[in-house]
């Protein structure tokens, strides 16, 4: 995949344009993107056009965007959705076009498009100005073929990263995923913890969950990790360990099954499986062991009904 940058003039080839945000790259998202992969060929090259997440102004949580992805991980979701180029500058840049401006100097000068598509609730141009259809009627002008994608449901919800950082938040990780086409979790440098665990023979991996990014129910999950290219099964603890030290900054806590070694400084990806039990408070150490325990036993039982 190749990174279109602000100094590039006009794209050589013709493009075939992927519109939207695409936090979390969900179901829906895909399907806009593999409009534009499909129409690629010899001379026209699928495009994302996307805006880089954490510079994305909304009007809820003090005006930031709470995101499902980082942009590193976002673009590999597109990478491997077989898109040939991206174009994801900062939304100051590009937030006070009119929405014929965008098309014009975007879309046809810069990205030299031939289609662009988008969903059906995508708006575009200073103050949301644009919507679908107008994207439709500045495509005649500019001589861009336009489709618009309609909304997917699943299981008579519509998919959409609202809903899924409603179901994440709510613990609901099953149905997250279900909606994304994947699992959701994060990928990111193990740190150094207070190592009690490994004193009770429950080594973990911490890793800190950046600021900004959409957080989980706080408690236990069923966890799949990724270290070094082999995954390993694992009970993870996501919240501020009000037992042990009540920390200030989220944090990811995993106990990897069936697997021996120093992580510290390594970067390793978990991904949700299953909501085990919120977050709450032990009277002692050895209850807090005694649940961990119980905890490792019910994934091991999940992972193997599941098959995993």
């Amino acid at each position: 995949m190749i990174y279109i940058t602000e100094d590039m003039c006009v794209y050589p080839h013709k493009t075939a344009v992927a519109l939207g945000l695409f936090d979390g790259v969900h179901m829906g998202h895909r399907s806009v993107i593999g409009e534009a992969v499909a129409k690629a060929e010899d001379d026209v090259k699928s495009t994302v056009f996307t805006f880089k997440t954490d510079t994305f102004t909304s009007k809820g949580h003090d005006g930031r965007l709470e995101m499902l992805l980082p942009d590193s991980v976002k673009q590999q979701h597109f990478e491997r959705l077989g898109v040939d180029l991206l174009f994801t500058p900062e939304f100051s840049k590009y937030k006070n076009m009119t929405d014929e401006e965008f098309v014009r100097c975007v879309l046809k000068e810069k990205l030299n498009a031939c289609f662009a598509v988008c969903g059906e609730d995508f708006r575009f141009g200073r103050g949301a100005m644009g919507d679908a259809d107008r994207l439709k009627v500045l495509g005649e002008k500019y001589e861009i073929e336009v489709r618009i994608i309609n909304h997917i449901l699943l299981n008579g919800q519509r998919v959409s990263s609202t809903r899924i950082r409603e179901l994440i938040r709510n613990g609901d990780i099953a149905k997250a995923n279900e909606m994304l086409g994947y699992r959701y979790g994060y990928v990111l440098p193990v740190e150094h913890g207070n190592q009690i665990g490994r004193t009770w023979n429950f080594p973990t991996a911490n890793q800190i969950i950046p600021n900004g990014m959409v957080l989980p129910e706080f408690g236990v999950y069923c966890t799949m990790v990724n270290v070094n290219g082999k995954w390993y099964r694992g009970v993870t603890n996501i919240g501020v360990k009000p037992t042990v030290e009540k920390c200030s900054i989220p944090l990811a806590e995993t106990y990897i099954l069936d697997y021996n070694g120093d992580l510290y400084g390594e970067t390793i990806e978990i991904q949700l499986c299953e909501f085990v039990r919120p977050e709450r408070v032990f009277g002692s150490f050895d209850e807090l062991k005694e649940e961990i325990a119980k905890n490792i036993d019910f994934a091991k039982k999940y992972f193997d009904k599941m098959k995993i």
